[in-house]
Formats: C-alpha cells, sequence, structure tokens
C-alpha cells in the first residue's frame, strides 16, 4: 500500500491549503482515511477522519469548522481542505489508511502511512 500526500507549503495566518493524498495498493472504498499531524517538538495527533464511504467525519476539537476531510473514492484520493489557518497549525500532515470502514481516531486504527507533507502557517 502506498499513501502519497501533496499540498503543503509556506501560507500566512488565515490563508487556506487543500493537501492530498493517493492511494494505491488497496481496495480504498473499503476502508476509512485519515488525516494526522505532528508538530515541531510534539506527539502525532489526529486531524481529521472520514468513514470509507464518505458519509461520516470526524474532527479534532482544534479544526472543527476550519478544516474539511473529503474523499472520491473513484479517484482513489483522499482531501484535507484547511482554512483560517493558524500559526499552531504548523506541522507535518500525514495520511493514513485504516483498518476498518468506521472514521476512527486512534493511530493504532490506522495500518498504512504516508510520508507526510509540510505545512508552515506564518504569523
Amino acid at each position: 500500500v502506498q499513501l502519497q500526500a501533496s499540498g503543503g507549503g509556506l501560507v500566512q495566518t488565515g490563508g487556506s491549503l487543500r493537501l492530498s493524498c493517493a492511494a494505491s495498493g488497496r481496495t480504498f472504498s473499503s476502508y476509512t482515511m485519515g488525516w494526522f499531524r505532528r508538530a515541531p517538538g510534539k506527539e502525532r495527533e489526529f486531524v481529521a477522519s472520514i468513514r470509507a464511504d464518505g458519509l461520516r467525519t470526524l474532527y479534532a476539537d482544534s479544526v472543527e469548522g476550519r478544516f474539511t476531510i473529503s474523499r472520491v473514492n473513484a479517484k482513489n484520493s483522499l482531501y484535507l481542505q484547511m482554512n483560517s489557518l493558524r500559526p499552531e497549525d504548523t506541522a507535518v500532515y500525514y495520511c493514513a489508511s485504516g483498518i476498518g470502514r468506521s472514521a476512527a481516531w486512534r493511530t493504532s486504527q490506522y495500518n498504512y502511512w504516508g510520508q507526510g507533507t509540510l505545512v508552515t502557517v506564518s504569523s
């Protein structure tokens, strides 16, 4: 299984970015997908998750209302639209493919991880 995240970059506070994750090697539409992030000096944390069929999503409190996770199963693709970005959103963002079909927030519920894409929000 391969997960290729892209779309990171440098943006000013209040700006927007859209991350993408291209998946291959398993039946994409059968598994939950998620985004996680790791800020400098911090542990990896949950950002958002989307059910296999795309009909349910979960968000961390810190991004609720600002970020939107979506997927296009026909394209084996996952997205994260990030709006109203803040300096504290600065991190390496990872896409992950889950063990099951339901939206999930624990890292233990994911068994494949992408390489990460860096998002830097300047103040």
